[in-house]
């Protein structure tokens, strides 16, 4: 596809893709970046997943296609990539920070605007569990990679019945108390921060849960995940951000042939709320 039919758009900001896992949607992440042209790619952190490939996950070709994806569009598009180290990936943490041209590697970026700036970290320093007790955080990964094979097992029976995909992890999250209070807790933290930064808006990833809201003053940015949610945030030329989902980003192309048949769609607390938190943060 010719450049000047892609949409075009300033700067796109991806995060949790967990390659290395199955249940990354590689294919419609790839298909996503060829529809598109950016002049600054930002990967906010747990991009690939190192806490599932020690524990014996699969790398496939399909995730390292998507590699050769952004490194051709930083050779052959001049995108300048910066990616952000995650908690799934905090072994580039010993590294950072690296400088490779066209590809910085930090540990966290502050985004220039013409309406101020927006501090843009992956956001597991402002998880309790992540950062106090790895332990459970790991347990609550591994709980939280049960539930996806559950769901994996459950929509290929609601795709023979003709149903649509049903994602049992949103609605576990929306049903636990402490998971509806811990990304309210997250919200406001990283609301702080930017606050406390001088920045007027914050762009987070980690708790697999897009949004683009005010927080008080401060404009709060999720960019999801491409495991379940399947979203980015977008800045356009224009300064506007948007969340884009990719099946609504999809019906504008509605002569593609799609790449793959696959379903797309803090502080203390008991050891049973700081699970269920571990689990909302879920690849966290």
């Amino acid at each position: 596809m010719k450049k000047s039919e892609r949409i075009q758009y300033k700067t796109l900001f991806l995060s949790d893709i967990h390659l290395g896992t199955p249940d990354s949607k590689v294919d419609e992440l790839i298909d996503f970046l060829k529809l598109t042209h950016c002049k600054r790619l930002v990967l906010n952190g747990d991009i690939v997943d190192g806490w599932q490939l020690k524990r014996g996950s699969s790398w496939t070709d399909k995730h390292t296609k998507l590699v050769r994806t952004v490194l051709k569009k930083m050779e052959k598009e001049d995108v300048e990539v910066i990616y952000l180290r995650g908690n799934h990936d905090d072994i580039l943490e010993r590294f950072l920070p690296i400088n490779f041209g066209k590809l910085i590697i930090e540990q966290e970026y502050v985004h220039q605007t013409a309406h101020g700036d927006y501090l843009v970290v992956h956001g597991d320093g402002f998880d309790a569990v992540t950062t106090s007790c790895k332990f459970i955080a790991e347990l609550g990964s591994v709980g939280y990679e049960l539930l996806l094979r559950l769901n994996r097992l459950y929509n290929k029976w609601r795709n023979w019945q003709g149903k649509e995909y049903f994602s049992l992890s949103k609605a576990v999250k929306a049903k636990v108390k402490s998971a509806v209070s811990f990304v309210g807790r997250y919200e406001e933290q990283l609301q702080n921060l930017a606050r406390a930064r001088g920045c007027v808006g914050i762009i987070c990833g980690h708790i697999h849960s897009p949004a683009d809201k005010k927080i008080g003053n401060i404009h709060y940015l999720n960019s999801g995940d491409w495991v379940e949610s399947l979203t980015a945030i977008a800045e356009h030329h224009d300064g506007r951000f948007e969340v884009i989902e990719y099946t609504e980003f999809k019906k504008q192309f509605p002569s593609e042939t799609p790449k793959s048949d696959k379903d797309a769609s803090g502080d203390g607390g008991s050891a049973v709320e700081d699970t269920e938190e571990s689990m909302v943060a879920a690849m966290a």
